[in-house]
């Protein structure tokens, strides 16, 4: 390992980088664990509204975790109270790629697929994230690391969710690394008007309230911590965005029925402040082979415009289909 193990130099570069070393790599797996006041508060933070008790109280009949729920349990992991948000998050063993700096990295894209409904609470569950990087790329500014994982219940290799994420490292690029492959953009059409719309209006506290699900970067708590990212003070989780998106995606095109979401990803545009409004518009553009929705949507920031999510995309099930 040593061999592949970058080192920092008087510049503050790293030496013996090389990132086409990281492909393939698995981390060392993480644990994870959840209660029930988990799944309601994460249902809280995302914006479910009282017509939607299956997701906010836990004797209804339907009680359900929301689908996107897993998405944090890699920060959370198995703590019930607050931890160093900073030093959990350093990513150092990736052989021939340095660590990425955590107050310079950012979140590009997220990506969800459902494979079984996830129990509201992992009781009687080992569950574990096993994460794999796809690859590494440098964009010459940017070390961008793409990696895809699964949960599961290690006492039965019985996988729930499948991951995906792409990280960013601002300025952290820069070593003749392979650019990777170029993506097809996810669009939106231009010519008809959304199918549904959703919108939600945040407040000053609500990245208070969704750092509670496990994203507690300081970032999104401390006006100075932001400023000094460059920000005009903390801002909302991207997750957080991605998750009310995800609700709203759910709620206007699937009923609020849990059961009806099958996939969820988008890229992170640009940040969003605790107080913005948030519009989500959506667009089915087919179906695939298993009769599913194929959804388009993109969420924007009421007032100046600008574009928080873009390249969204989900599918959801025919209402009457069942995981």
């Amino acid at each position: 390992m040593g061999s592949d193990k970058p080192v920092k130099n008087a510049s503050g570069r790293y030496d013996n980088v090389d990132f086409r070393k990281a492909a393939g790599y698995a981390y060392p797996p993480i644990k994870c664990s959840y209660n029930r006041r988990d799944v309601l508060l994460f249902a809280n933070a995302i914006g479910c509204t009282a017509d939607e008790t299956h997701f906010l109280y836990e004797l209804d009949p339907r009680f359900a975790a929301f689908p996107t729920f897993p998405i944090n349990l890699g920060f959370k992991q198995t703590d019930q109270d607050v931890f160093d948000f900073i030093a959990r998050t350093v990513t150092g063993d990736v052989p021939g790629v340095p660590p990425f700096d955590a107050q310079r990295s950012v979140d590009g894209e997220r990506g969800i697929e459902i494979v079984r409904p996830l129990p509201v609470s992992s009781e009687g569950l080992d569950l574990e994230i096993r994460n794999t990087v796809k690859g590494v790329y440098d964009k010459g500014g940017a070390m961008i690391l793409e990696s895809e994982g699964v949960l599961v219940d290690a006492k039965t290799d019985t996988v729930f969710v499948k991951l995906s994420s792409t990280a960013f490292g601002i300025g952290q690029g820069g070593y003749n690394g392979p650019r990777g492959p170029s993506k097809q953009p996810v669009t939106c059409p231009t010519d008809r008007a959304p199918d549904a719309v959703h919108t939600f209006q945040t407040t000053p506290e609500v990245a208070f309230l969704y750092r509670l699900c496990g994203d507690y970067n300081p970032m999104h708590a401390d006006d100075a911590f932001g400023k000094r990212a460059g920000f005009k003070g903390a801002i909302l989780q991207g997750l957080g965005t991605w998750n009310i998106a995800a609700h709203g995606v759910l709620k206007e095109l699937g009923g609020s029925e849990p059961g009806r979401f099958k996939s969820f990803g988008a890229r992170f545009k640009s940040v969003v402040y605790p107080g913005d409004a948030l519009e989500t518009r959506m667009w089915v553009v087919g179906r695939d082979v298993d009769g599913c929705m194929d959804v388009r949507f993109e969420t924007k920031v009421k007032g100046d415009g600008r574009i928080a999510l873009s390249n969204g995309y989900a599918k959801i099930r025919e209402k009457g289909s069942r995981l």
